[in-house]
């Protein structure tokens, strides 16, 4: 019996990536560097704010740290007006809450960024916990986070599952021994994901029901 839901946030929870390109964008501009495509934007999210600076600044690694250094505080204050939940989202985490489970969010965006969205458009649904990026926590792929997040709610990872729509979420709950659904609605397609090792899927919001 499913008793938690452990979700990645961008691209699963939560359509945030033309917030992250504006103010990504914004951030290389001010250092005269091209702007990132709404495609790039949704292949460089998902390892976190380095990572994603990395491969915004396209081999110029002069100007990581200088951008980084914009991008983090900008970040944690953006007011997410271009973000959106996903079709179907609303009545699932209903749905879920109505059966007693524990929602949580373990993600790779910046802890303070993710409170902050967090309580903007997730707040109604209680989650249980939010795990972000922050001092003393290893990113995904390490499973710190998620294991972590099921000792504070009492549970074995075979009493959750993990959702997620990247190939950092299927090794993250491959390491910690829970379930992955792989989310098809996020920024990756489900060859790239069967790439990595993903073995279940979720097309939409309605058809993760079935594994719960």
């Amino acid at each position: 019996m499913v008793k938690a839901i452990l979700f990645d946030l961008d691209g699963t929870l939560l359509d945030t990536s033309p917030d992250i390109r504006k103010l990504l964008n914004e951030c290389l501009s001010a250092y005269g560097l091209p702007g990132i495509t709404p495609e790039e934007a949704k292949r460089f999210i998902g390892d976190g704010a380095r990572k994603l600076v990395e491969r915004a600044v396209k081999g110029r690694d002069d100007f990581v740290e200088r951008v980084l250094s914009d991008y983090i505080p900008k970040f944690a204050v953006c007011d997410n007006s271009l973000t959106r939940l996903f079709d179907g989202e609303d009545e699932f985490l209903r749905f879920a809450k109505g059966r007693g489970i524990k929602l949580a969010v373990v993600t790779n965006k910046p802890q303070k960024a993710t409170e902050n969205v967090c309580r903007q458009y997730l707040s109604e649904y209680s989650f249980d916990c939010l795990i972000g990026a922050r001092e003393g926590l290893p990113l995904k792929p390490d499973p710190e986070g998620a294991l972590s997040t099921l000792d504070r709610f009492g549970l074995s990872p075979d009493e959750a599952l993990f959702v997620g729509d990247g190939e950092t979420d299927v090794e993250t709950a491959g390491r910690a021994k829970v379930r992955c659904v792989s989310a098809l609605w996020g920024y990756r397609t489900r060859e790239h994901l069967e790439a990595y090792g993903a073995e279940e899927f979720a097309e939409n919001f309605d058809s993760l029901k079935k594994y719960i």
